[in-house]
């Protein structure tokens, strides 16, 4: 097992302005870790957790401080309120109503990544085709007339059938990281609830990242139809496309993966776990927790699709499972997630996915692990998420189910209703008042993250199917004890408040 170390120390000097990178010594390289959250206005019930720091400032720090070089990864961009434009979901709303919603927040993001273009910062921009209505006309206005901005958009779709750029990062300097479930748009930072972290001076996980980055441009550069294939996938039981590299590939049609970072691994059909996943240790600070320790923490990044990863990187889908299954006997398992489906969502062919309810399932069992899982009820809610999570909740009849069982574990589910989530959309539609007051595709509870007692993942990827296997994702997940601890608070603080509704089980069960 490789083990790295960064190589710095990133000082913070007050709480809202960063001071340049210092080194400490070559004896104890280390590296500074806040969480990130936005939590959306008029939450009165939800107290900030402390030391958290918020999505929209990291996101000027990563920008502002940038001198060299700003890598963003976006599925899209709406950084700039569009109230005059008819397609928008800001469509009709005031500007006293868009300073109430803290719209101002996402053109600050957006005036500090434009700063830093001007100052001759290299930025990379790698991005889906972006959403209604303008699509990426933001980052197109970045590149325009500016050669030190490259702007590169890839479509997953023409190498997966479906499928897009859904990983939310930026790098700054190849040393500064957020990772986390805050798209670049405004209502991201004031209108819907994220969790991300902010890694500050760790050179070595900025190098595993930008070396996805990088091969999501090889991904782009190439015509995807030489380098797909349609097979039958015997894992997941269905016709689908893939690239020639792909492990659903039969190893004598395989071909060889034209991505510049890529670790072959032959005699493999599918994706199995990986027995020793790449980790490495670093020395994390935690300014923001009162537990902060300097100690070596093992911590891993992990990546989606599989054919994407590279060297013995975990897929996203492992990381995950990994997760669940790290929990103490007797412990606790905290997931938190948008949408929640045990089946595909976007592929033609529907595939049942039953990875995630397994492990959790094995650690009710055989751990008597309580399992507590946060899903979000929204305007945009998947009409069968609540069957799926019913027959989840029937771990705990079976649980008890025989004489033979001894089984003290317990899955808790509950929906999380960000107030105003049943009245979004815009103030005006077709000349008529609508009664929304709140913008279209907000107040919903966004974070994609789990917390064992032991071990912290946060990362980019709603647990459905499709975002593990045709959709690009990046998560960073560690066995630090500060991490845990605070991601447990952040989840605690919305499990516990009044916008936390029990999910019920299936009558008769």
């Amino acid at each position: 097992m490789c083990r790295r170390r960064g190589v710095s120390v990133f000082l913070l000097i007050v709480a809202i302005v960063v001071s340049p990178a210092l080194s400490l010594s070559s004896h104890s390289p280390t590296c500074k870790a806040w969480i990130v959250q936005s939590i959306p206005t008029d939450m009165p019930h939800l107290p900030p957790v402390p030391g958290v720091l918020s999505t929209e400032e990291v996101l000027r720090w990563l920008a502002g401080n940038s001198t060299s070089k700003l890598q963003i990864i976006a599925q899209y961009w709406q950084l700039l309120a569009q109230p005059n434009d008819p397609r928008s979901g800001d469509y009709g709303f005031s500007l006293s109503d868009l300073r109430r919603f803290g719209a101002s927040s996402g053109l600050s993001v957006y005036k500090a990544i434009e700063a830093a273009a001007d100052r001759n910062v290299n930025v990379k921009i790698v991005q889906h085709s972006g959403v209604y209505p303008d699509y990426e006309q933001e980052s197109a206005h970045l590149a325009s007339g500016r050669p030190n901005v490259e702007n590169v958009t890839l479509l997953l779709g023409d190498w997966w059938g479906s499928g897009i750029v859904h990983a939310k990062v930026w790098i700054s300097d190849n040393k500064d990281v957020y990772i986390g479930s805050a798209n670049n748009d405004w209502k991201s930072l004031t209108q819907v609830k994220e969790v991300g972290i902010y890694l500050v001076d760790c050179p070595n996980v900025a190098s595993k990242v930008d070396t996805y980055v990088n091969n999501l441009l090889k991904l782009a550069s190439l015509n995807s139809s030489l380098y797909t294939r349609t097979v039958w996938d015997s894992e997941w039981q269905s016709r689908r496309k893939v690239p020639c590299w792909s492990h659903f590939v039969a190893l004598k049609e395989r071909c060889r993966s034209p991505l510049p970072t890529y670790i072959e691994t032959p005699n493999v059909m599918g994706y199995p776990v990986i027995s020793d996943p790449f980790m490495f240790k670093i020395r994390i600070d935690t300014p923001g927790h009162n537990k902060s320790t300097s100690k070596e923490s093992l911590s891993y990044l992990s990546f989606s699709p599989p054919e994407l990863s590279f060297g013995k990187f975990q897929t996203d889908e492992q990381a995950w499972i990994d997760t669940i299954k790290s929990v103490n006997f007797g412990g606790t398992v905290r997931m938190n997630t948008m949408d929640w489906l045990s089946q595909s969502q976007y592929v033609d062919q529907t595939i049942y996915w039953s990875s995630l309810s397994s492990a959790i399932s094995e650690v009710v069992f055989s751990k008597q692990a309580t399992v507590k899982i946060l899903v979000a009820y929204w305007g945009h809610f998947i009409e069968n998420t609540d069957q799926y999570l019913k027959s989840l909740l029937y771990s705990n009849i079976l649980c008890s189910s025989s004489k033979y069982n001894k089984c003290g574990g317990k899955v808790e589910i509950k929906y999380y209703k960000v107030p105003g989530f049943n009245s979004t959309g815009p103030a005006i539609r077709e000349g008529n008042r609508t009664g929304n007051i709140y913008p279209g595709y907000t107040r919903v509870n966004h974070g994609k993250y789990a917390v064992s007692d032991v071990r912290a993942h946060i990362g980019t990827n709603n647990l459905v199917w499709d975002y593990f296997y045709t959709t690009a994702g990046v998560s960073f997940g560690t066995y630090n004890e500060a991490i845990v601890s605070q991601l447990q608070e952040i989840f605690d603080a919305d499990w516990d408040s009044p916008y936390a509704v029990s999910v019920e089980p299936l009558q008769g069960a």
